[in-house]
C-alpha cells in the first residue's frame, strides 16, 4: 500500500472518529498529532493524512454543500458515517489537490468504501465522485 493511501486511510480513521463522537476535527487532529510524534515508523503517511483533514475542515461547509449537491435523493444526514467521511476525503481532492489525477481520487475512495461499508456503496461512491468531478475539474 503507498503512503498516499496509508494516508487517506488514517484522514478517514480521524474524519469518522470526529463524525461519530461528535466533536471537532481540530480536537481529533491534536490527538491524532500526539499519536503520530510517539509513532515515527508511521511517519511516512502523517503529512498527507494531516492535509486532508485539515483541509477538509478548512472547507466543510462547501464541501458538504457539495456533495448533497450532487447526492440526488440524500442527505448527508441519511448517509453512512463512514461513507460521508470518505465522500468528503475525495471531494476534497477533486477540489483542492489537483495533483492528485481524478481517477485516483475516485479509485482510492471505492477502495475504501468498498473495504470499509456496505456493499453498496462502492458504486454510490463512485457516481457521486464522478458528478462533482465533472463539475470540479471542468
Amino acid at each position: 500500500m503507498s503512503a498516499r493511501s496509508k494516508a487517506r486511510k488514517r484522514a478517514l480513521d480521524m474524519l469518522y472518529i470526529a463524525d461519530v463522537r461528535q466533536v471537532p476535527i481540530a480536537a481529533v487532529l491534536d490527538e491524532e498529532t500526539r499519536r503520530a510524534a510517539a509513532l515515527p515508523q508511521r511517519a511516512s503517511s502523517w503529512p498527507y493524512a494531516e492535509q486532508i483533514v485539515r483541509g477538509v475542515d478548512e472547507h466543510r461547509a462547501e464541501i458538504d454543500a457539495v456533495i448533497e449537491q450532487h447526492a440526488v435523493g440524500w442527505t448527508l444526514a441519511r448517509m453512512p458515517v463512514v461513507d460521508r467521511a470518505i465522500l468528503r476525503l475525495a471531494t476534497w481532492e477533486l477540489q483542492h489537490n489537483l495533483e492528485i489525477p481524478t481517477a485516483v481520487a475516485i479509485a482510492e475512495a471505492m477502495e475504501l468504501a468498498s473495504v470499509l461499508s456496505t456493499d453498496d456503496s462502492a458504486p454510490f461512491v463512485n457516481g457521486l465522485l464522478g458528478s462533482i468531478a465533472e463539475s470540479a475539474r471542468a
